[in-house]
């Protein structure tokens, strides 16, 4: 099979954490399922947190239903950014 013209680099990639897989690859620390999943959950927990408590910044009794919808809304938003700042592939 011929390479296609251009500056392609074709390379494969770890199976086990999904970076490229050089000759001197070794796979990250501490990056298993159960960390990633621990990751994520502390970062929507915090985002929930912190949406709960900029509702009652904002009000001085909110209502439980708004303070769930802000909770939720940090928790998103925490999320979306964990994931926009972590470096690798997506998922």
């Amino acid at each position: 099979m011929d390479t296609p013209p251009g500056p392609y680099c074709l390379m494969a990639t770890c199976p086990r954490c999904l970076g490229p897989l050089t000759e001197d690859h070794r796979c990250p620390r501490g990056r298993g399922p159960l960390s990633r999943v621990g990751g994520t959950m502390l970062t929507v927990l915090v985002g929930a947190g912190i949406g709960a408590l900029l509702c009652y910044g904002f009000e001085d009794r909110p209502t439980g239903l708004l303070v769930v919808a802000t909770a939720a809304l940090g928790a998103v938003v925490a999320n979306a950014l964990r994931q926009a700042l972590s470096p690798g592939p997506r998922a």
